[in-house]
């Protein structure tokens, strides 16, 4: 991988955080097959899980005539209707500025995906769902943007309020324009990039149109449908469902006990922590979101308590928790396939009961595409310092100590070299003398060995860091390479809004990207654009 940057590829498990779960679904499916019911690296689970699907042709067209409302007409509205079309499908929280920039990478893998369906003769749509009910604003009102020099900057929505309502509805009452425009001025196509934020995000507009409409925007050719939970028609047409939910409630919650088990059992984590008192719904009403509780057989709230009918006829107003959520949406859609990140595979390995009594079937779940964008800048800078993408997926102490390491004149880290040979010999002859003199005193010339090359390495690497503070442009360029690729020990994607990509390498990053997209490498990619 070394000086090979431009195009390379890393192992998710060599990640930090990377979860064994993941890491397992990736590279050792046969681990977790009694998780998920369709492996995503062979082609003929595509099929099985279409065969799998019978969605009633008036739910269909319900459901045609609701997106309807939500999209204007297109090939794949139309596509949609027709029996036998299936949905590739994807989404995310309706964030600031889009969300983390993973956002376009899952909307480009679930394109990419449904386009190569349909080539080999299953029609499939590629489909948005905005995660619009969610409640906790604190998660997505802000944004992480870069400046010329890649340092980090974050804006957020200070003056924003909600009462415990859906996110997607809340008003935001305006962008900060001077501070975005001050962040991203050294950068190419700012100006072109704020020019669509502004048409995307005018004054008091909500969570939810800013982020379609600007998401919309930027993939505009791709035929992306968008689903917007929180419309009427769609709430009217999943009613049935979070009805039955509601009447089998106990048999369901039994069965994410026993999983849960199974999981740990099996050495696996649940992502998803299911509360003693836990119904896996939400009320909405009265402009807010309000978690329902299941005790004793008895449905409440903080305000009041529901009997199992009253519940069925509110179902309209139910609102699924992060478990029955995907469920809910692949009673609505003819799902054959939704692309997740880590988080999402990890949970759908719990929701796999909740399919299997709700459905009878569940869809192939396969992993979204992972970048890492490098500019010819970072490259070079990482070529002249003899780095690879793990050296730089550290802390950044560490980091710097391995680029301080390679600045070190040659005169002296040979120096070092030789000393530190040198001891190692002597150590090594003096155990060996001392085996044949006094073995318990062998012990003791190890220890004190160890003593003086760790004093020795100490001292290299304070040589070493004293190179890097004298060069002002290492300095910077450690930085450099730190704040874009690894940002405050986060992946970039999970980190930076793609604003700030399209402000340095242009609108038409999505189409590129689009082509770098891969349906058979699970790794994380590594891309100069």
């Amino acid at each position: 991988m070394r000086n090979a940057m431009e195009h390379s590829c890393v192992r998710q498990d060599q990640i930090p955080g990377t979860t064994r779960l993941y890491a397992d679904f990736l590279y050792h499916f046969d681990r977790v097959s009694a998780f998920y019911p369709h492996n995503f690296a062979d082609p003929a689970s595509f099929s099985q899980a279409a065969a799998e699907i019978h969605l009633p042709e008036d739910r269909r067209k319900r459901l045609v005539s609701a997106l309807g409302l939500q999209n204007p007409p297109s090939a794949n509205l139309t596509r949609l209707a027709e029996p036998g079309t299936v949905a590739v499908v994807t989404g995310q929280q309706v964030g600031l500025l889009s969300g983390p920039s993973y956002t376009v990478f899952k909307a480009l893998t679930a394109v990419k995906l449904a386009a190569e369906l349909s080539q080999q003769g299953l029609p499939a749509v590629p489909v948005f769902w905005l995660a619009s009910e969610d409640h906790d604003l604190a998660e997505v009102d802000h944004a992480w943007l870069f400046n010329h020099g890649a340092r980090p900057a974050k804006i957020s929505l200070p003056d924003s309020v909600t009462n415990g309502g859906p996110v997607g509805k809340v008003a935001i009452p305006d962008l900060p324009w001077p501070e975005i425009q001050q962040v991203m001025a050294g950068l190419p196509f700012a100006d072109e990039v704020i020019e669509r934020l502004r048409a995307a995000y005018p004054a008091q507009t909500t969570f939810t149109h800013g982020f379609k409409t600007f998401l919309k925007d930027l993939l505009s050719d791709l035929g992306l449908l968008f689903l917007d939970p929180l419309e009427r028609a769609i709430r009217e047409l999943g009613a049935p469902f979070l009805a039955e939910s509601v009447s089998r409630l106990p048999e369901l919650l039994a069965a994410l006990k026993q999983r849960d088990s199974d999981l740990a059992h099996a050495g696996y984590h649940s992502q998803v922590h299911l509360e003693a008192n836990s119904s896996l719904l939400f009320v909405l009403a009265d402009g807010k979101r309000t978690a329902l509780h299941f005790k004793d057989g008895a449905f409440s709230t903080r305000e009041r308590s529901y009997t199992d009918r009253e519940l069925q006829a509110l179902s309209s107003l139910l609102s699924p928790n992060a478990l029955l959520r995907p469920v809910l949406q692949d009673y609505l859609l003819p799902t054959v396939a939704y692309v997740g990140g880590p988080a999402e595979i990890a949970y759908m390995a719990q929701g796999q009961v909740l399919y299997e009594k709700l459905l009878g079937r569940m869809p192939v779940i396969f992993p979204r595409n992972s970048f890492t964008l490098l500019d010819s800048r970072a490259t070079k800078l990482i070529d002249r310092f003899d780095l690879c993408m793990t050296d730089l997926l550290q802390h950044q102490d560490k980091v710097r100590s391995k680029i301080a390491a390679h600045l070190v004149p040659p005169g002296l880290a040979g120096e070092f070299s030789v000393i530190e040979s040198g001891i190692s010999k002597a150590i090594a002859n003096l155990q060996s003398n001392l085996r044949n003199f006094d073995p318990t005193l062998e012990a003791a010339a190890q220890k004190s060995g160890a003593k003086m090359l760790y004093q020795l390495q100490r001292l290299a690497s304070k040589t070493a860091r004293e190179t890097l503070r004298r060069d002002e442009r290492s300095v910077w360029a450690a930085n450099y390479l730190i704040d874009l690729i690894y940002p405050q020990r986060h992946l970039q994607e999970r980190f930076y809004s793609i604003v700030p990509f399209l402000a340095k390498h242009g609108l038409d990053l999505p189409a590129r990207l689009l082509g770098m997209t891969q349906l058979t490498c699970p790794d994380h990619m590594v891309r100069t654009v």
